[in-house]
């Protein structure tokens, strides 16, 4: 029997999502960004859904299913793997004539999930009559055809340590995509964009590094442990982080971890969002005439703070950018620190949150106002504080969305 194929338009629809695990993590995001009024029923989550959540792009319900959660909803996704409750769930599906998407069981849904590569307003979904491995086949194969130049896949081994870009998933580079679909082992962080998990073959195995329960620095010895392990058992592995490992990103850990034990590393740069987040909204972090260097600094201990490695003397004194990377908490300390230092009050500051996605959004002001002002606005992390004359030019152009 052949299935009809069909593209739904999910806009201000109710779609609930049953689980809250490493399944439902990789369908979210596109349900996300279709649009969709996404609901979630399970009695945890992982981090990333949470962020999800604390965005205020989904809603949850931390309980077991009930019958009466499907009603009103136009599609229904079961990303559970306990049989019999996912059983209950297609029942309740059936009885209100809802399409339902069993991740445990394609044979008792009554709708796929295709394989599907993304170029733009370009999409191509793939499915399959039970062989998904040559669904992803045919669909990588198509997406190849889509770049315009596709690399020759190279014998693959160890540990790559990929920058996944600043949020916007066709902002990680050529070569990162494609080791990325050619991994056994994914380790990813939070701000991973979520739509690049959800083109991982079923069979990878995905590491959520933000629930390695563990302090921070237990937590990053924990993720070079399981890089090594990972690595030396032959399976080929990808650290994927948001922005650019190398950029307060702890890749020069993982990467002196990985060569301690033999393993071999490869480094593919991303694009940084200390630079992408401000250039995105018409933020130059240098300008003819304006600038000639720029500082990128991590705020995410106060300028009294012992562990502070910041000379904020030196910084105040520069005539240059300033860019704050994790410095949302800590932003009224640090303008106040700038200001007594000697850099003056109405320095020009802006902060964009979540640069180049679609939940983008800025706020343009001074050095001695940008803390409560950013406060009074909502401003959430992730986000970027920009300082300096370079935030004028903003006012003279917006970029294009694309």
């Amino acid at each position: 029997m052949s299935i009809y194929p069909m593209g739904l338009r999910l806009a201000d629809r109710r779609v609930l999502v049953v689980g809250g695990g490493s399944v439902a993590t990789r369908r979210v995001p596109a349900l996300i960004a279709a649009g969709a009024r996404v609901e979630i029923v399970s009695p945890e989550l992982t981090p990333t859904l949470r962020g999800h959540v604390d965005a205020g792009r989904a809603v949850w319900t931390p309980r077991r299913f009930e019958p009466a959660d499907v009603e009103g909803a136009w599609l229904v996704h079961v990303a559970i793997d306990d049989p019999d409750a996912a059983a209950g769930v297609s029942v309740a599906a059936e009885q209100h004539r809802i399409f339902c998407v069993r991740a445990d069981d394609r044979d008792a849904a009554t709708a796929w999930t295709p394989a599907v590569t993304r170029h733009g307003q370009v999409t191509v979904a793939v499915t399959d009559g039970g062989d998904r491995r040559r669904a992803m086949a045919v669909r990588d194969m198509v997406a190849g055809v889509l770049e315009t130049t596709p690399p020759a896949a190279p014998e693959l081994r160890g540990v790559a340590l990929v920058g996944a870009g600043p949020g916007d998933p066709e902002l990680i580079t050529v070569k990162g995509r494609r080791l990325l679909a050619a991994a056994d082992v994914v380790v990813a962080d939070r701000l991973v964009p979520g739509m690049l998990l959800g083109e991982l073959r079923p069979e990878v195995e995905l590491i959520d590094a933000a629930k390695i329960p563990y302090g921070p620095q237990a937590a990053q010895a924990e993720i070079n442990r399981i890089l090594v392990d990972r690595a030396s058992k032959g399976r080929f592995v990808v650290r994927l982080k948001g922005g650019d490992n190398f950029v307060f990103g702890r890749g020069g850990e993982e990467a002196l971890a990985c060569a301690q034990a033999g393993v071999p590393v490869l480094v593919v740069p991303g694009v940084t969002s200390s630079i992408a987040a401000p250039a995105l909204a018409g933020i130059p972090v240098t300008h003819r005439g304006v600038t000639h260097e720029f500082t990128v600094i991590s705020g995410h201990v106060p300028p009294d703070h012992p562990e502070s490695l910041v000379d904020w003397a030196a910084v105040a004194r520069l005539r240059g950018t300033v860019v704050l990377m994790m410095g949302l908490k800590n932003l009224p300390l640090i303008a106040e620190r700038l200001i007594a230092e000697g850099r003056s009050p109405s320095t020009p500051a802006a902060v964009v949150q979540e640069g180049s996605t679609a939940h983008q959004r800025s706020l343009v002001s001074t050095l001695g106002s940008v803390a409560a002002e950013t406060a009074e606005a909502g401003i959430r992390p992730p986000a970027v504080v920009v300082i300096g004359d370079v935030v004028t030019v903003a006012g003279e152009f917006v970029p294009a969305v694309g």
